[in-house]
């Protein structure tokens, strides 16, 4: 699974299988702690995030939301600019 952006000791990655299920999420790895976020509305799918770590994921794919799902519709790897 490949890190798409990694900020504050924070890595978002994404499954890249034509197969992979909906709805459009990313993984987000933080030290021990993992969640699977949904793209479209920002619900931790899955996971136990810290809060701030989580609200920063969440800015972020805000941020970026048309670029990662671009990545998801795709499948075609590429970096996305780190939150700042």
């Amino acid at each position: 699974m490949p890190i798409i952006s990694k900020f504050y000791g924070i890595e978002i990655k994404m499954y890249f299988i034509q197969n992979e299920h909906n709805p459009p999420h990313i993984h987000a790895f933080y030290g021990e702690y993992v969640s699977i976020i949904n793209i479209n509305t920002l619900e931790e799918i899955e996971g136990n995030l810290p809060s701030k770590a989580l609200k920063i994921v969440r800015e972020w794919i805000e941020i970026n939301k048309n670029e990662i799902l671009e990545i998801w519709k795709t499948q075609k790897f590429k970096k996305i600019k780190p939150i700042e």
